[in-house]
């Protein structure tokens, strides 16, 4: 355990604002917020939690400069924790960081709503993907979006109709949809009939697990039909992006 403090300019301010706001007490005494190991052995930062009162947020607990707001873990620890979850089970992250996955679960929500809030996940986009995915029993999906340029999961809305991608649309404003360049999709009508109207510059290319089935029946009537390049050989009833043998499907 290890006994800390704020520096003098980052004493009694707003944990969600930042800003500097007159103590109102103690509060609750002294906190403890778990830390990085030092080898085998757990560490903790132990610190006072007084109130401040906030002009914008009213009574709040003064903000610890090691800390997230709401948590009770160090920065460190947080984005150790996030970075070992994307590379791992969060059960086996759990067992490394002697937590639980529930804790775990809240670290990953409080390190993605900081980065999405920095980042803009929405601004440069010029390469994505759209598809849907089924998802429990009864014909239920949720379409997906994410970014080919950075790896990265733009957008996921339940639904598998128009009325999803157009909702995607709408949160791009006006100006970014004309700056698309490619959507590789899944064959979905539903998907081309958006991209078409809100991004008529886009380039439409099929994923490479859909173009090793074949043309999908909504491309033989989206934007004119299939170029005469990729029309199928004669004879062979199949497409010329398929890789599957012939007589196979």
């Amino acid at each position: 355990m290890l006994a800390v403090r704020p520096g003098r300019p980052r004493r009694d301010r707003c944990s969600r604002c930042g800003r500097r706001a007159p103590r109102r007490g103690t509060g609750d005494g002294r906190r403890g917020w778990r830390a990085p190991g030092l080898g085998v052995t757990r560490c903790y930062l132990d610190a006072g939690a007084p109130r401040v009162t906030c002009p914008e947020h009213g009574v709040v607990v003064a903000g610890a400069p090691w800390a997230r707001p709401g948590s009770r873990f160090t920065i460190a620890f947080e984005d150790q924790a996030a970075w070992l979850c994307a590379r791992m089970p969060a059960s086996s992250a759990a067992v490394l960081l002697r937590t639980t996955w529930r804790a775990l679960q809240a670290i990953l929500v409080r390190v993605a709503g900081e980065l999405a809030g920095s980042r803009g996940r929405l601004d440069g986009l010029r390469r994505i993907g759209a598809d849907e995915k089924a998802w429990r029993k009864g014909h239920r999906h949720v379409t997906v979006v994410t970014g080919h340029d950075t790896g990265r999961l733009v957008r996921a809305a339940e639904g598998r109709n128009q009325e999803t991608p157009r909702q995607f649309s709408g949160d791009l404003g006006p100006e970014r949809p004309a700056l698309l360049e490619q959507v590789p999709a899944g064959g979905a009508e539903r998907i081309h009939a958006v991209v078409a109207e809100k991004a008529p510059g886009a380039v439409m290319r099929l994923d490479p697990f859909t173009s090793s089935r074949g043309a999908p029946a909504p491309w033989t009537s989206f934007a004119g039909g299939w170029p005469a390049s990729f029309a199928a050989p004669a004879g062979t009833g199949r497409h010329p992006l398929s890789t599957a043998p012939a007589g196979r499907r």
